[in-house]
C-alpha cells in the first residue's frame, strides 16, 4: 500500500467521491484555482471542472446556505471552511436549518463541511479554534475528527455518503506531519466507532485529533516506569462510542480524557458525565479532564504551548490519576 499524508488522503477520498458518484461537488472559498488554504484541493478544479469545484464569495452563512438548498434538490454538496473557526459565521444554517431538517419535514441534508482545526501552529485567535463542542448539543449533526491518514480518507467517505449533515474537523498540524498507508482501493471507516490505538491495562485515555499524537508520545514515556495506558481515539465526537469507552474502562478501572478545546463546557465533560452515569462502578478514581485553558488561543508560541495539552502533561495527570 502506498504511504501518504493525511492531507492527500483527503484528496483522494474526496477525487474517489466526486468520480464514483456526480451528485458531489465542492464548494468553498478559493477551493478552485488556488487549490485550498492548504491545498487540500488542489488539482480537483482541472480534472472536475468549474461546475463541480465552485469558489464562493467570502460568506459561510450562504455557503452553507446555499449548499443546504442543492442537497435539497439532490446534490450531496461538500463545503469547506478555510478555516474551521469561520464556521460560526454558518451557525445559524447548520444548526436551525441542515440538522433540524430531517426532524421537521423528513428531508435529510446529505452535507459535509469540513475545515482545518487547531493549534500548536502560531495561528493566533482566529485561526486554532477546536469548536466541536458549540455543535454537541445541537441534535442531528454528526461529528468526525480523524487522527490517521487512514482514517482521513475512510472517514471523509462515508461522511459524505451519509444522507445528513457531517461536520469533518481537520487538525492543521497533521495535515503534512502524519503519513500512513492508505489503500489505492474503496474502503470507508464507519461513522460512531472509537478505536484502541494502545492497548494497557492501568488506566484509559480517551482522545482525537492531533491530540492522540500527544497520548501516544506519552504512552512510550510512561511505559519506561511500568505504566502502560489504553489509548482511545474516538474519531466520531456524534454520535459517541460509548460502549467501546465503557468496555476500556471496564479493564482500566480509570479514565482521562483530553482534548484541545478549552476545558469548561468541553466534550470532556459529557464523557465524564457518560462514565459517572453508566460506569461509576467500574471505577477506582475520579474521572480526570485534561484541556486547554479557558482562554483564546494565544498568538506567542511560548504562551500556545503553555495553553494547550502535550504529552508532557497527559503523562503527568496519569502518573496522578494511577497514584489516587
Amino acid at each position: 500500500m502506498p504511504i501518504i499524508t493525511y492531507v492527500e488522503a483527503l484528496r483522494q477520498a474526496l477525487a474517489e467521491e466526486m468520480a464514483r458518484d456526480d451528485r458531489v461537488f465542492l464548494l468553498g472559498e478559493d477551493i478552485g484555482i488556488y487549490g485550498g488554504a492548504f491545498k487540500v484541493t488542489e488539482g480537483l478544479l482541472d480534472r472536475f471542472g468549474p461546475d463541480r469545484v465552485i469558489d464562493s464569495p467570502l460568506s459561510e452563512a450562504a455557503i452553507v446556505g446555499a449548499a443546504i438548498g442543492a442537497a435539497y434538490m439532490g446534490m450531496r454538496p461538500v463545503v469547506e471552511m478555510q478555516f474551521i473557526d469561520f464556521i460560526a459565521g454558518a451557525f445559524d444554517m447548520l444548526t436551525n436549518f441542515a440538522a433540524k431538517s430531517r426532524y421537521r419535514s423528513g428531508v435529510g441534508v446529505p452535507l459535509v463541511v469540513r475545515g482545518p482545526c487547531g493549534g500548536g501552529v502560531s495561528g493566533g485567535p482566529f485561526h486554532s479554534g477546536n469548536p466541536e463542542a458549540s455543535f454537541l448539543n445541537t441534535p442531528g449533526l454528526k461529528i468526525v475528527e480523524p487522527a490517521t491518514a487512514y482514517d482521513a480518507k475512510g472517514l471523509l467517505k462515508a461522511a459524505i455518503r451519509d444522507d445528513d449533515p457531517v461536520l469533518f474537523f481537520e487538525h492543521k498540524y497533521l495535515y503534512r506531519r502524519v503519513k500512513d498507508e492508505v489503500p489505492d482501493a474503496d474502503y470507508v471507516v464507519p461513522l460512531g466507532r472509537a478505536s484502541v490505538r494502545r492497548e494497557g491495562r492501568d488506566a484509559s485515555v480517551v482522545t482525537f485529533g492531533a491530540m492522540v499524537q500527544h497520548v501516544l508520545d506519552a504512552a512510550t514515556e510512561l511505559a519506561r516506569d511500568g505504566i502502560e495506558i489504553e489509548v482511545l481515539d474516538l474519531r466520531t465526537l456524534a454520535p459517541l462510542d460509548r460502549e467501546t469507552v465503557l468496555t476500556s474502562v471496564a479493564k482500566t478501572s480509570r479514565i482521562l480524557v483530553v482534548h484541545e478545546a478549552p476545558l469548561t463546557g468541553g466534550i470532556g465533560g459529557e464523557l465524564a458525565a457518560i462514565v459517572a452515569d453508566e460506569g461509576f462502578e467500574l471505577l477506582d478514581a475520579p474521572v480526570k479532564r485534561l484541556a486547554s485553558l479557558d482562554t483564546p488561543v494565544p498568538y506567542s508560541p511560548p504562551l500556545e504551548q503553555a495553553f494547550m495539552p502535550n504529552a508532557a502533561k497527559v503523562a503527568a495527570a496519569v502518573r496522578e490519576l494511577v497514584e489516587y
